[in-house]
């Protein structure tokens, strides 16, 4: 029997079988919870905001250390992105988190622009995993993955809208990377503002279609938490990493005038929903919602950019030599483009030389004619010279002649006249 027509006689689904004894096959969990736990966890966060809203001292106060960190001046000319990397410990398990930083963003006078560096980043480090994949020989488990995770984007606590290069930006971003927006610095708006400013924000996002990332539900151990979690965006954060004394225990707070603002006080921001949605429940989604979902659509438009399709007709291989020959095709076509375009100027310059050469000659003749007339010239002049030079030689001859004949004639009379005296 041919094995198409075995496998169309298989049952439909598939065969519960009763174990006899236990073979030791549930413990696959724990298998792969060992193995992550020791090659160790990668995430990547993306905090893009403008200059001076906190970013840095919310992603300290985040992960309770002290990331490097140097101000920003606000007359950059064009948007940087600054990228570090940690190796942080909890426990026994180890995290690479890479913390990247939008320098600049913001501070121009023409922001047209401004999301272009960021967007190139995102599809430079899907470039960089896709390039790894397509190596014949792959080094995915110790590849440094540095596709970016979750991307914080800090918003103005103006308390009126979204800025329009806020939602420019969010829409370029929202189907490359995990967008989580948060309202910075929210003890400078009162309770009432806060909630208001929040359903605006909401309101204005879904208008404008972007799409940001929602607390997964499906999973049941944290569905409720996560929909719920997902009615309070965007989350109102205050960041600070100064130990404040409230009553017997020293907390992280602000210190005001008026009293003091408590970082972990759910009473006075959202910063303990942000780290628990963030770090402890969905990290590890956000990295699969990355993997399969942003660069998946990446990998997808580069591989069809590269002539590959999902046509079941034709093979890798096929498709490999049809682009192949497509490539040699239109180098042969560009070769042929290139050598016409040769011949042509090799007559335009030769035409051109020739006209040059011709040019030449004329002001050759012309030049030749005009030393003939001038030698002509100076030959007549040379003549004329002669002539006027002879005739004042005979000039001077009848002149000294004429002189002489005066003096003898002069000194005839004088003997002449001492004879008669005598």
């Amino acid at each position: 029997m041919a094995v198409a027509e075995v496998q169309r006689n298989l049952p439909p689904e598939a065969r519960h079988l009763k174990l006899n004894g236990h073979v030791g096959f549930d413990s696959l969990p724990d298998q792969l919870v060992n193995r992550s736990v020791s090659q160790g966890f990668c995430f990547n966060i993306l905090c893009l905001g403008e200059t001076g809203i906190g970013k840095s001292t919310l992603m300290d106060t985040l992960f309770n250390t002290h990331f490097d960190s140097t101000p920003s001046k606000h007359d950059l000319p064009g948007v940087k992105l600054k990228s570090n990397t940690y190796e942080l410990k909890e426990s026994n398990v180890r995290l690479k988190l890479t913390n990247v930083d939008t320098v600049g963003f913001g501070d121009q006078i023409n922001k047209e622009d401004t999301f272009k560096p960021i967007v190139d980043y995102i599809n430079s480090q899907f470039e960089a995993y896709l390039q790894e994949e397509l190596k014949i020989k792959r080094s995915l488990h110790s590849y440094h993955d540095t596709r970016i995770h979750a991307c914080l984007y800090f918003i103005a606590p103006t308390g009126h809208s979204l800025k329009a290069l806020d939602l420019v930006t969010m829409k370029k971003l929202d189907s490359k990377v995990n967008i989580i927006p948060i309202i910075a610095k929210a003890d400078t708006i009162t309770k009432s503002e806060l909630q208001k400013f929040k359903a605006k924000l909401m309101s204005e996002l879904m208008s404008n279609g972007v799409q940001i990332y929602q607390f997964p539900t499906d999973d049941e151990t944290v569905a409720e938490l996560n929909s719920s979690m997902n009615a309070h965006l965007p989350f109102a954060v205050v960041g600070s990493t100064d130990e404040v004394k409230v009553g017997n225990k020293m907390v992280k707070a602000r210190q005001y005038p008026w009293g003091t603002v408590q970082v972990e006080n759910e009473n006075h921001c959202d910063f303990v929903k942000l780290r628990e949605m963030l770090i402890r429940t969905n990290m590890q989604d956000m990295v699969e919602q990355t993997h399969s979902r942003h660069y998946e659509l990446f990998r997808r438009c580069r591989l069809e950019q590269m002539g590959f399709t999902d046509s079941e007709s034709r093979s890798l291989k096929e498709t490999y030599e049809l682009k192949r020959s497509e490539h040699v095709a239109t180098l042969q076509k560009k070769e042929e483009e290139m050598r016409q375009m040769f011949v042509v100027r090799v007559k335009e310059k030769e035409s051109e030389l020739k006209e040059s050469e011709k040019e030449l000659h004329a002001k050759f003749d012309s030049l030749k004619k005009q030393h003939a007339d001038e030698k002509k010239k100076l030959e007549e002049k040379k003549k004329a010279m002669d002539d006027e030079y002879n005739l004042f030689q005979k000039r001077k001859a009848a002149t000294i002649a004429s002189q002489q004949a005066a003096q003898q004639a002069a000194q005839a009379a004088t003997l002449s006249g001492k004879g008669k005296k005598k």
